[in-house]
């Protein structure tokens, strides 16, 4: 009985997981990759989850459970009218959010809400069926858990690399049924079961109300975890290391520790943990006061220890103060809620409010409330005032250091070190003081990196976070996302029409516009991704030039002339500039329309896949005049793109080269850059061929084209730096 339910359990976290990275993938092409698409394909799987939670709790609270069963077995076989899943029809361009929503109501809204129902609902039943463990059922929310965890780490090893779209969907529906199968068999048990007494009244109103405090608890020991694994994936996957499933790591780590709370396995005993998370989150304060991204394993691994002691912190609470099984579908609703609410906060409001990623300090102090001290003795005002005199000190060390010649880490040492002993050696046993006392060095940092950084310009929005930095050395002005150079201009007036960085005239891409200008299949030139907009330095009079760029922020900076100015100064050619996902948007460009088209989109950690897929690249070479190319910038830390590309190639009858430079020179910008041309019969790609820079690329054999129905990202990892 105990494997039917946690079987079932275990499928349906499985399958819900899994749905929804194969509806992401499904749905890029068709709509990119648009900040409306993400918010409310989340937003639609968030609902569904709080919805099945609160149809479990009605039903529960007002009919039999074998009224339940009946109710419930209708609607399960109702959803199997969905099978196979598929996405058809059009979507409604004047309200593109609601309407994706009704459009995956309409495609997979029941199946979705039928799985998210099962954890709660089949907890409930088997506290009826008389076995031995029924009276506290919850170590079935760790298999839960459980079942998440093996879509986690098996979708991106083993399915995604092994599977097309179509076949996942096919396996999807298979295993849907398996799942429905082994619903409608615990159905069976429970209809079986004889009724008993007292578990009839105590569902009938035999237990107190429960109090709204109590459930404001719960919420909030959901809601902390939630936020802080949002901060973390986002910290260290822009600022530290930006690397492609490097998000897997801290969601995995989330879900274990659900696993240990709700399994009753107590792997850190609560004084322990509390000294844990005094220790991290002081260590951690010192790593973000300071900016500091090296050594970048050891700075990754502090984030992600401080995620798993305060969510194991959180999550041992919350299972530790579970209610009576007869409470368990308000406690589950509470931690549903908890948890939305954590990741609407990240995703949603933060970007919105804060133009930094202040929500992740927050949510640390935040937790750090959380810790197990000195209970006995009652807040009084040294809990505020105290840490006010550390806020002051620490402000006051950092105008104190900006005085004298010291270096950067003696100055970190001074600023943050001595605050920070303090607060280890004096507040650590009062949780309010310690916590408040932390907030108040992150506050006193923003005024040490004021003093000390030369950030011009920092704006964030769903996109990620844009910063204009100016470095003094080498007189440049730099554009970065999180950690990523996306472009740099010279403060020197007499130089800033030089392009830079990836972009510089004695790199590949100055080749590239070289071997262009002279055998020009035509004048119009496309660029996927505006940067600073340093590539129209290489425009010609007789040129015009367009620009596609997602995202409306980089065209803010690359407009602003007091950041950069090649657009305004440096464009020989008239160009304009288009808003939105490029595949889309190259759709509505004339047939044969451009001489070369570039594509920049492929140098941070999240590529958009969509725009490197056979579907893609038809598309482009359809937009391509006879005799044009197209150019790739595939420099990138974590992938190697080429081969992509080179089986790309192959499968479209194209030729394809590749170039690498190596080359770092600060004095005159240049950046190291990797690129990749592909062509039909193109006199300006024979014209690069003779380059001995440029080097053939041959598709291996037997190599998998990347396609809307397939790709495999693991596949092209550069494990080795």
């Amino acid at each position: 009985m105990v494997f039917l339910f946690a079987a079932t359990i275990f499928l349906s976290a499985l399958l819900l997981f899994w749905i929804q990275l194969v509806m992401a993938k499904m749905l890029l092409p068709r709509l990119g990759g648009t900040p409306a698409v993400w918010n409310t394909c989340m937003l639609f799987f968030q609902v569904l989850l709080l919805a099945g939670y609160s149809y479990v709790l009605a039903i529960t609270a007002r009919i039999g459970v074998r009224k339940q069963a009946i109710v419930h077995v209708s609607i399960l076989l109702l959803s199997c009218l969905y099978l196979p899943l598929t996405l058809t029809g059009r979507l409604d361009a004047s309200n593109p959010a609601l309407s994706l929503f009704v459009y995956l109501l309409a495609a997979v809204g029941l199946p979705v809400f039928v799985i998210s129902t099962t954890s709660p609902l089949l907890q409930k039943w088997f506290t009826r069926t008389g076995h031995a463990s029924a009276n506290d059922p919850y170590f079935l929310f760790a298999v839960s858990n459980g079942g998440s965890l093996l879509a986690l780490l098996s979708y991106p090893l083993l399915l995604e690399p092994q599977f097309t779209l179509s076949r996942q969907n096919q396996i999807w529906v298979v295993m849907y049924v398996v799942f429905s199968v082994l619903s409608m068999g615990c159905m069976f048990v429970v209809w079986k079961s004889p009724r008993i007494p007292g578990i009839e009244q105590v569902s009938k109103g035999g237990l107190p109300p429960l109090s709204m405090r109590r459930r404001l608890y719960w919420i909030l020991l959901a809601f902390i975890p939630s936020s802080l694994l949002f901060g973390v994936t986002t910290y260290i996957t822009t600022e530290i290391a930006p690397t492609p499933l490097l998000w897997t790591i801290p969601l995995a780590l989330y879900l274990v520790t659900f696993i240990l709370a709700f399994s009753r396995t107590n792997l850190l005993p609560e004084q322990l943990a509390s000294t844990a998370l005094a220790g991290l989150a002081l260590l951690l304060t010192l790593t973000l006061a300071a900016n500091a991204t090296q050594p970048t394993s050891a700075i990754v691994l502090l984030h992600l220890c401080f995620l798993f002691v305060a969510a194991m912190v959180c999550h041992n609470r919350l299972a530790s103060d579970r209610p009576d099984a007869a409470r368990l579908p308000e406690f589950y609703l509470c931690v549903a809620t908890g948890g939305m609410i954590g990741g609407l906060f990240n995703t949603l409001i933060a970007p919105t409010i804060f133009n930094t990623l202040i929500e992740y300090p927050l949510v640390i102090v935040l937790a750090c409330l959380l810790r197990r001290g000195d209970n006995s003795k009652p807040l009084n005002r040294l809990d505020l005032l105290l840490p006010a005199c550390i806020a002051v000190l620490t402000i006051g060390l950092a105008f104190l250091v900006q005085q004298y010649d010291v270096s950067t880490v003696a100055g970190v040492a001074i600023v943050f070190g001595i605050p920070l002993v303090i607060i280890n050696h004096r507040f650590r046993s009062r949780p309010v003081r310690f916590a408040l006392a932390i907030g108040a060095v992150m506050i006193g940092s923003v005024v040490y990196s004021e003093i000390q950084n030369r950030t011009l310009h920092v704006e964030r929005n769903f996109f990620g976070t844009l910063s204009v930095r100016l470095d003094p050395e080498s007189a440049t002005r730099t554009l970065y996302h999180g950690n990523t150079i996306h472009g740099r201009q010279f403060s020197d007036p007499d130089l800033q029409c030089e392009p830079l960085s990836y972009f510089h005239r004695d790199g590949p891409l100055g080749q590239i516009f070289d071997a262009f200008n002279v055998n020009a299949a035509s004048p119009n030139v496309a660029i996927v991704g505006l940067g600073t907009g340093s590539m129209v330095s290489y425009a010609r009079p007789d040129q015009a030039w367009t620009f596609y760029e997602i995202n409306p922020a980089v065209i803010s900076v690359a407009q602003t002339t007091e950041y950069f100015s090649y657009l305004q100064k440096c464009a020989a050619a008239p160009t304009n500039i288009i808003l939105g996902d490029a595949r889309l948007q190259l759709q509505n460009a004339p047939d044969n329309h451009y001489g070369l088209i570039v594509l920049d989109a492929f140098n941070s950690d999240a590529i958009p896949i969509h725009l490197m897929t056979e579907e893609a690249i038809n598309l482009y070479l359809s937009k391509l005049a006879v005799g044009g190319m197209v150019a790739f910038h595939v420099s990138n830390r974590s992938l190697r793109l080429d081969t992509v590309l080179a089986a790309l190639a192959k499968r479209n009858n194209s030729m394809s080269l590749r170039a690498v430079d190596g080359e770092h020179d600060p004095k005159t910008g240049k950046d190291p850059s990797e690129w990749v041309v592909m062509a039909r019969h193109s006199p300006a790609f024979d014209s690069l061929s003779q380059n001995r820079r440029w080097r053939l690329l041959e598709g291996r054999t037997g190599a998998n084209a990347w396609t809307d129905d397939f790709s495999n990202i693991v596949s092209v990892f550069r494990w080795y730096w």
